[in-house]
């Protein structure tokens, strides 16, 4: 069940809002300025408020792992199309401006958390919008939108492609004037040499 779904108690209420804390941080001024302290003053409760849920700076990044996916997830849940493909490809848009618009968390999400030990509902949380890109591939291919073959590899190489066009484009190194034109173009020729794959 994710965060959006749970009951909300006032335990849980202090809990997301030391994460919204820690969120807003890391959007105005980095990661560097991500601290217990610097969290709790934002959040208006004494450091040992965030010790006794997070228990140091390294689970309240984690937190805000979890929280980046849940909110990825909600971004690429493209509704249901007449076609599978075009609703792939909007998903593959989304999944950049979802990158665009929230750069720091994105990081903390892709770079920041692989150098820490990840519990099991942190990488249940990351798994879910992987799940959710095979099963559109799949759905692709079962439409003949794209060609038949391993959904979780094809899905594997549609994430390496598009992660890592978004990463250079948050980098600042940008290949065209119009960016999201030059991304949708990227997508389009992706997924059209993966419909004519062998």
């Amino acid at each position: 069940m994710s965060s959006f779904q749970r009951t909300r108690t006032p335990s849980l209420e202090v809990t997301d809002s030391l994460v919204d804390a820690a969120l807003t941080l890391i959007e105005e001024s980095g990661l560097g300025a991500l601290t217990v302290r610097s969290v709790a003053a934002r959040a208006g409760v004494a450091p040992m408020g965030v010790y006794s849920r997070f228990g140091n700076k390294d689970g309240l990044l984690e937190a805000l792992f979890v929280r980046g996916f849940e909110a990825l997830q909600a971004a690429i849940e493209i509704p249901p199309t007449s076609s599978p493909l075009l609703r792939l490809q909007a998903g593959c848009l989304a999944y950049r401006q979802f990158a665009i618009d929230n750069p720091q968390l994105y990081h903390v999400m892709f770079e920041q958390m692989m150098l820490l030990e990840l519990s099991p509902e942190a990488k249940i949380a990351a798994k879910g919008s992987f799940a959710t890109l095979v099963d559109r591939v799949h759905a692709a291919m079962d439409s003949g939108g794209l060609a038949s073959g391993d959904s979780t590899e094809v899905a594997q190489q549609i994430w390496s492609a598009i992660h890592g066009a978004v990463s250079l484009e948050i980098a600042g190194v940008h290949f065209a004037h119009d960016r999201e034109a030059n991304f949708a173009a990227m997508v389009q020729s992706l997924l059209r040499g993966l419909a004519q794959a062998d």
